[in-house]
């Protein structure tokens, strides 16, 4: 493997699986150090295999809607390893699963402050720590519901086109200043969260009769995308959204 991200510090916001958990063992192995940011404390274990493997990674604890906790996650950064260089944000929770307008407020306000909100107040913190250091890069986790409606997804659609529109205006906000923002968009991957909606069968065989390639993606192959964003194999692109989807939008 190669130090592609030798002596990078780096926060991974829902590090405690699926697709963060496979992005922070693959920044670790590329060289890099790593904040493993999660409510879920299983993240404590993925920090401790990384460094059994003789990588460098430390777990917090992070309520993503939280602005104290996100300030606090960066601090970590900054007090464990000297500063902040790359943050993947990528934490988020499923939507709703029910018509729009059956939605409660509460689960509204939750969603879209979990997924939307906490990408803000990320980046808040994220970016004050970035300009310190000269620049950085911040890779956002958006989705292919991003990108289009999705029948009984109204929250959870919202909250992700909004994380493509932040990450735009922020991009232009903070690229002269040497802060590149992109967005990865990922269709179906084998997560724990899509896996709980694949548990009912009429889901699970819509999802599948939709993907092009005939299969979901692999957390790691989503990883392999986030890292090509966060490196400098992708430094001239600047508030791009890059969908990762098996051939799912080009239908």
């Amino acid at each position: 493997m190669t130090e592609r991200f030798a002596g990078k510090r780096v926060i991974v916001t829902g590090g405690a699986s699926g697709i963060g958990a496979a992005a922070a063992r693959r920044f670790a192995s590329e060289g890099a150090k790593v904040v493993i940011a999660d409510r879920q404390y299983k993240g404590e274990d993925v920090a401790h295999k990384i460094c059994a493997a003789g990588g460098v990674a430390v777990f917090q604890p992070v309520d993503l809607a939280s602005a104290a906790d996100c300030e606090t996650m960066v601090r970590r950064a900054i007090d464990s390893f000297g500063g902040l260089d790359i943050a993947f944000n990528n934490g988020a929770i499923a939507g709703a699963g029910m018509l729009a307008a059956d939605e409660p407020e509460e689960t509204w306000d939750r969603i879209v402050g979990i997924n939307m909100k906490s990408v803000y107040l990320s980046m808040k913190y994220e970016i004050a720590a970035m300009l310190n250091n000269g620049g950085g890069v911040i890779v956002n986790t958006s989705s292919v519901a991003g990108l289009f409606g999705e029948p009984g997804a109204a929250s959870y659609s919202a909250s992700k086109h909004g994380v493509i529109g932040m990450s735009k205006s922020a991009a232009l906000d903070y690229i002269g200043q040497g802060i590149r923002i992109n967005v990865l968009c990922p269709g179906g991957t084998n997560t724990e969260m899509l896996a709980e909606w694949m548990q009912n069968p009429e889901i699970a065989a819509k999802v599948m009769s939709a993907q092009p390639i005939g299969r979901l993606a692999s957390p790691e192959e989503m990883a392999g995308a986030a890292l090509f964003l966060a490196s400098e194999d992708s430094a001239f692109m600047v508030g791009h959204a890059m969908v990762v989807d098996g051939g799912l939008t080009i239908r």
